[in-house]
């Protein structure tokens, strides 16, 4: 068939703003200055298509007339020299006139940049779709990028494909025009059952087959399944053992932290070692115990659901419905293609609500991120590895495009940097979702048939879950591309418009996401209790050659699995296909508890569900932790300029540098039920705490969702980090009006190899950390999500291994629930003449701290949580908002009391006029002297608020504070000069104007 490629081109009044990016990324990425660049995408349409209606094709459905122009030309295996008399290879006018001037001769290199085979192409997808719509024969399309790029030579040319046009993973370049004449991406293939003969194999055999299958299964694993099919007197088949492997992931399974561990660690006064437990299911025993606990001595009055045994935890809300909430990772794939990676990651997440029980609706997204810090030169990166600003650009992109494309607002997220992100970023995020009460629960009941509903099976994916175990190399990105999938969003939100639909006609009794290991995982976890028996022959393929193991362990997108009853079966098929969504009946739940799959009437696969799911050997593992011995670290006398320029550095840091230019890429307004936004204040820029939601427009009842986490901590002593976290999350729940006798926590565990008994300590401690705070505070976990093995390995100039492990990273999310939105409050400061307050102690805790890292210092003691005390701190607060007492809020945690005064001025505009002299001031450690005026300024301590009260009221809440035995203090007014003075008795300790702290604040990640 004919092979046409069509260019769009900015019309000539128009800027060429692709290339000007372009030519600015690489600029950024240190890869060449004052590059010219002419840019524009296209494309490649395979079809019984006349010339005229390839013309007609490329001006009315392709392209803007207006603002774009189009080249439309017919290609073959040979043709296209590169020429100017080529039209498919001429570099536009505009740029030749701007060599011209330039004095520039040459011509520009010409670049094609395309998707490798088999990944998921979304825009080809639907332009595919639109033609078939418009009665035209189009057997494939492919979209592609195409550059022309002059002030390069041969050799930087390389580099700037190879790093900055195109990515290794995914994409492919051409240097010059294209010579193909088809597009086809597979071909029938043969069919040939493949059986792996493990039985043979000794110890090394076996390591060899776990690592260069991508299995990646420990030798005890490996030798259990060894045995167990010496035992049926058979070898396994391929799809066998790929289904073993999937649900013996430590993605999939857990195994670490649901194993056995015998852990050591300092006891409650720091003796080293005191602390000793046996553990045979870590993860049972701490975090699903906490909360055990808390449901038990809640009785009655118990508010969780569903915890710890669906997609998503569910708890409830009011009397019609109940709401779930999910935070998973994408961390692997997203370091080796952020756009995709992080695309999915949101798009994953999205379907664990929509999973979860009958069914719920997603009313929300969350997303927080990890990165280096996006400074770092290029000759700093270790081979393999992605620029931070490349990554950080993909990842922010990626949950952007999919969730504003879906309808569903982000509302709340944080981003972190570290330069030991660098190999591994980090990519959380969460989704909250609604659910009708009483459909909460699911069954599969024998006979039911298995549904595939949605996306088409594809390559893309392949060994996503078992990758997802491994630690990432500088081979990662030629190796591993399987594992990363490219999702489409579209696709996803027509899913869900018929999975809601059909959950109201009550057209299945089960329905979960179809994840990582894709239908071996989904009908596998759906099949257990049961046994099933999978026609993979019959599912749809996005191309043809596909194996039968690659139908079963694909990852590819957009992808639920319902259990239907036959009866049912027609109903639900005239609805998908009512909508435009492809289902197909790909098996039966059969109660026989075996998993069976068959290819074209073959067996091509037998394993006993209990072997599957029960057989793995329970992980035994050592654990040690010793926290670091610390030196002392106070502050001494300081000038207020000194103080002046510590605020604005802390201000311009990373960490705490407004985040807007991630913020105002995402739709936070759509649903209408966005009440408190990211960004807050007159001029909508001020770092809010926390989201809340409406998320029933008919109903003043609404949620609030916040997180907490701080890595550096974990450097001091990972106890101190989880409860910190959790305070954190508190903090920012309580800040903006939720009640915190009802709010539900989730942990979110990254941490690097987990093999070494000390690594693997630390998670303990933290995890242990995370059940006293829980049970203390009366916060119940209700899901989570474990992400281990995050270490970087490459082998440095002198050959020796060198390994980038990342900071232990534990992200808490909180979903809070708030009676009445119209008693939310915000951080920015409201009216001039009103009265600043200090709710909570400030201790000489610098460890960790902002301070420490802009002032380089190191030591100090790492900020510490005194949980009952700040249950009571949290109620108090919260009954003071709740009462109308409090017209700002805004929680102390990064930078300390000076960072935020000066947020909460800086987001409302105003100024401040305070004084220090009654702060209550709580010494640790050895050094018994008093708190520093700097020390107040920059300490990081945990349960602190500032709040904002009109005059009339500072007596009500001062005397509802102190009868509550919460240290509060008034620090001073509200002024309208827009500057923020802080003294210490009568001597200034601080002096800075908002609009300057406002701009050291934005500056860092100002980008456009």
């Amino acid at each position: 068939m004919p092979l046409w490629q069509i260019d769009i081109h900015p019309a000539p009044e128009q800027i060429d703003r692709m290339g000007l990016q372009t030519a600015d990324e690489i600029h950024q990425l240190g890869l060449g200055d004052n590059l010219t660049i002419a840019a524009a995408r296209g494309y490649l349409v395979e079809g019984e298509i006349s010339d005229e209606q390839a013309q007609q094709i490329a001006a009315t459905l392709l392209a803007d007339a207006v603002t774009e122009r189009t080249v439309v030309g017919r290609l073959s295996a040979g043709n296209g020299n590169g020429s100017l008399e080529d039209p498919l290879s001429e570099p536009p006018e505009s740029l030749m006139e701007s060599l011209a001037e330039k004095g520039i001769e040459e011509q520009p290199h010409l670049v094609h940049v395309m998707s490798k085979p088999g990944v998921m192409d979304p825009v080809a997808a639907s332009t595919q779709g639109a033609l078939a719509d418009s009665g035209l024969d189009a057997g494939a399309v492919k979209t592609f990028r195409k550059y022309w790029i002059s002030g390069v030579d041969e050799s930087g040319l390389e580099a700037v494909c190879r790093r900055a046009l195109s990515n290794d993973s995914i994409e492919t370049y051409v240097v010059g025009p294209l010579h193909m004449d088809r597009l086809g991406v597979g071909s029938q293939g043969e069919f040939e059952l493949v059986r792996v003969p493990i039985r043979e194999l000794d110890d090394e055999g076996l390591e060899k087959l776990s690592k260069e299958g991508q299995l990646y299964l420990t030798l005890v694993e490996m030798q259990t399944i060894r045995d167990h099919f010496v035992q049926l007197d058979r070898d396994p088949t391929d799809i066998e053992l790929e289904s073993i492997a999937q649900t013996w992931s430590e993605h999939c399974s857990h195994k670490t932290l649901a194993g056995r561990i015998h852990y050591r660690g300092p006891s409650a006064d720091g003796t080293p070692g005191g602390d000793e437990r046996q553990y045979n299911n870590m993860l049972k025993e701490t975090i699903f115990e906490a909360t055990q606990t808390i449901r038990r001595t809640l009785g009655d009055n118990d508010w969780c659901v569903s915890v710890f045994k669906d997609n998503a935890g569910v708890v409830t809300f009011d009397e019609m419905d109940h709401v779930c909430f999910k935070v998973e990772t994408h961390n692997h794939p997203s370091a080796l293609e952020p756009y995709g990676g992080a695309n999915t990651g949101i798009g994953g997440v999205i379907r664990d609500p929509m999973g979860t029980g009958m069914g719920a609706k997603p009313i929300c997204n969350t997303d927080v991120f990890c990165f280096a810090q996006p400074d770092i030169t290029p000759d700093e990166l270790p081979p393999g590895v992605l620029h931070p600003r490349r990554v950080i650009q993909g990842v922010v992109s990626g949950v952007r495009d999919y969730g504003n494309r879906m309808g569903i607002p982000t509302v709340n997220g944080a981003v972190y940097f570290d330069r030991r992100y660098l190999g591994n970023p980090l990519v959380y995020c969460g989704n909250v979702g609604i659910i009708p009460v009483g459909m909460e629960e699911k069954e599969v009941k024998a006979n039911d048939l298995i549904v595939a509903v949605g996306g088409r099976t594809g390559r893309d994916g392949i060994h996503g879950a078992t990758f997802s175990s491994a630690e990432l190399t500088s081979e990662s990105e030629s190796l591993s591309g399987g594992a990363v999938q490219i999702g489409n969003a579209i696709t996803e939100k027509m899913v869900l418009d018929v999975l809601l639909q059909a959950r109201d006609r009550g057209l299945y009794n089960a329905v979960t996401d179809c994840g990582a290991g894709g239908f071996s995982s989904a009908v596998g976890e759906m099949g257990e209790e049961l046994g099933a028996e999978v026609w993979l022959e019959k599912a749809p393929l996005k191309y043809d050659g596909l194996t039968y193991t690659e139908i079963w362990i694909s990852e590819a997108q957009e992808r639920m699995v319902f259990a239907v009853p036959e009866s049912k079966w027609d109903e639900l098929q005239d609805l998908c296909e009512s909508e435009g969504v492809e289902a197909a009946t790909i098996g039966r739940f059969v109660p026989t508890g075996r998993l069976k799959l068959t290819y074209q009437g073959e067996t091509v696969g037998d394993v006993s569900m209990s072997f599957l799911h029960d057989g793995r050997p329970p992980v035994i593992r050592d654990a040690v932790y010793d926290p670091p011995v610390t030196t002392s670290l106070s502050i001494g006398k300081r000038a207020a300029d000194a103080n002046r320029k510590t605020l604005l550095g802390i201000l311009g840091s990373y960490n705490v540098a407004s985040k807007h230019w991630v913020i105002r890429q995402y739709d936070h307004e759509v649903q209408a039920g966005s009440v408190v936004k990211p960004l807050v204040g007159p001029q909508c820029d001020g770092p809010g705490d926390a989201a809340v939601v409406r998320p029933k427009l008919d109903s003043y009842r609404g949620l609030v969702i916040s997180c907490g986490m701080n890595p550096h901590y974990g450097d001091f002593d990972t106890y101190h980090m989880a409860t910190s976290a959790i305070d954190e999350a508190m903090r920012n729940a309580v800040a903006v009006g939720a009640d915190p006798s009802k709010v539900a926590i989730l942990d979110n565990f990254c941490w690097g190899y987990t093999d070494r008994p000390e690594t693997l300590g630390s998670l303990v401690r933290s995890a242990i950390a995370c059940q006293d705070m829980a049970v203390a505070l009366q916060t119940p976990f209700v899901s989570g999500k474990d992400s281990l093995n995050n270490e970087f390995s490459y082998f440095g100039d002198d050959g020796e291994k060198q390994t980038i492990a990342i900071p232990p990273s534990l992200l808490i999310s909180a979903m809070g629930q708030i009676d009445d939105v119209r008693t939310a409050v915000t951080m920015d400061l409201k009216e001039a003449g009103n009265v600043l307050l200090l709710v909570g102690r400030t201790r000489r805790e610098l460890g960790g701290s902002h301070y420490s890292l802009v002032e380089d210092e190191k030591g100090g003691d790492v900020p510490q949580v005194d949980p009952l005390y700040a249950k009571n701190v949290f109620a108090t607060v919260h009954a003071s908002i709740k009462e109308r007492e409090i017209r700002s809020c805004h929680d102390l945690s990064e930078g300390g009391f000076a960072v935020s005064a000066t947020e909460m001025a800086l987001a409302g505009g105003l100024g401040l006029d305070i004084a220090i002299d009654d702060v209550p001031r709580d010494d640790v450690g050895e050094d018994s002297q008093p708190l520093s005026a700097a020390e107040v300024l920059f300490s990081e301590s945990n349960t602190r608020f500032l709040i904002e009260v009109e005059p009339t009221n500072v007596d009500a809440v001062v005397n509802r504070f102190a009868s509550a035995g919460v240290p509060i203090a008034r620090l001073g007014e509200v002024t309208s000069d827009g500057n923020v003075s802080i003294r210490d008795g009568s001597e200034s300790i601080l002096e800075v104007n908002i609009d300057e702290a406002k701009a050291a604040w934005q500056a860092p990640l100002d980008w456009h």
